[in-house]
């Protein structure tokens, strides 16, 4: 079972900058824009080294891994004095307005190869992506965001909640979800942690790409040290325990680019999708997916349609029939959009022939998936909200 260890993070100096302007969302969902935006909040935002930009006689790793050393002998970064875990808490609201509650710890988590041990992705990556985090993690050697694990075992969430004392760091993002960080060294608690992590599998719920750069990072360091790969065998991780609230997965659409003029898309999936159509404009079809059991089709900004799949597919993902049924079709490009009003603008403005709808995958799915040794398409879920990278760092040894 999975190793989960303390660690001593580095986290910035609260005396020093104001939380709120120096974290920043996950570099994978982060625009050009939202970048500027980061950016322009401080001169220490960590976006600055996430997704740093070349400067003088500096490619983006060279300088991602000089300012990470500026912030730490400046002092705007500070390492804590002994190996911690952080419970994570996030407080949001979900699509209906509910208050919800997601709580987790952060800790330094065994990578481990698909087949080698009990930590379980469910979703495949893109080499381009690794090839990139890979060279940022070589340069910076720290993790920088975690990935997000899901645990099997009982009684995790029990041991985060009820966390004495006020939280060492807060912030309330730009939608809204308030960020909150305690810091455990008490050795009982630490080792209670530990042990429960320890006990059955986790499955890798997002952070696929950050995960399989890991892995890939600690297969490096063993070929040069010749054994174990040191701090590189363990990948910084949020693990929360997998039950009901404690994770909210939304599903990420797909806009279909560069279809010859005229192509009737309807007819040409017709083999795999029945396509129904539906009253009312493409943002009702959220309502009628859930009532026929199908994807969404947006043809155009004034109306929808519902593809009911021709056969059962069973516990596979939307994202595995329509990549099954986009096959045949002539030379397109796939994009990938997390909202319907971002669908329906794509169609609306001629950026786009068409796009579907997916429907969001079970938490449960993820993990039977992962445990039967299968993994979805890449961009199959998208899980909300999303820590924020900058509450704390897990340095490696050089």
């Amino acid at each position: 079972m999975p190793r989960f260890e303390p660690f001593a993070g580095v986290r910035y100096d609260l005396d020093r900058v104001e939380l709120d302007d120096v974290v920043a969302p996950p570099y994978d969902v982060i625009g050009p824009d939202d970048q500027l935006a980061l950016e322009a909040r401080s001169p220490y935002n960590v976006v600055r080294i996430d997704l740093a930009r070349e400067t003088e006689g500096r490619d983006r790793y060279a300088t991602a891994r000089s300012l990470f050393d500026e912030w730490l002998a400046g002092g705007i970064l500070r390492t804590d004095p002994e190996p911690s875990f952080y419970v994570y808490g996030m407080g949001y609201h979900d699509a209906s307005g509910n208050s919800r509650q997601i709580v987790g710890v952060l800790g330094a988590l065994e990578a481990v190869a698909p087949g080698e041990g009990d930590v379980l992705p469910h979703e495949e990556t893109q080499h381009k992506i690794r090839d990139d985090r890979l060279r940022l993690l070589r340069a910076c050697r720290a993790d920088l965001s975690p990935i997000w694990g899901l645990s099997l075992a009982e009684g995790l969430s029990e041991l985060c909640t009820g966390t004495p004392g006020a939280p060492v760091a807060r912030c309330t993002d730009d939608q809204g979800v308030h960020h909150r960080l305690w810091r455990l060294s008490q050795p009982a608690v630490i080792d209670a942690i530990a042990t429960t992590v320890r006990s059955a599998p986790v499955v890798i719920a997002d952070g696929h790409h950050r995960y399989a750069t890991a892995l890939a990072h600690r297969d490096e360091r063993r070929a040069e040290r010749g054994g174990p790969a040191g701090d590189a065998e363990l990948v910084l991780a949020l693990v929360c325990e997998l039950a009901d609230g404690q994770a909210g997965v939304r599903p990420i659409h797909r806009v279909i680019r560069g279809l010859p003029d005229g192509f009737d898309l309807a007819a040409a999936l017709d083999a795999s999708f029945e396509a129904v159509p539906v009253d009312g404009p493409p943002t009702a079809l959220p309502d009628h997916m859930a009532e026929q059991g199908g994807l969404g089709l947006v043809l155009d900004p004034d109306k929808g349609r519902v593809l009911v799949p021709r056969t059962d597919g069973g516990a596979r993902p939307d994202a595995a029939l329509l990549d099954e049924a986009l096959a045949g079709l002539p030379a397109h490009q796939l994009a990938f959009e997390h909202s319907l009003d971002s669908v329906v603008a794509a169609v609306a403005s001629g950026a786009a022939s068409a796009g579907v709808l997916l429907r969001p995958v079970d938490v449960r799915d993820i993990a039977s998936t992962a445990l039967a040794g299968r993994t979805m398409p890449t961009k199959t879920t998208f899980f909300h909200p999303k820590p924020r990278t900058g509450m704390v760092f897990r340095r490696l040894a050089d």
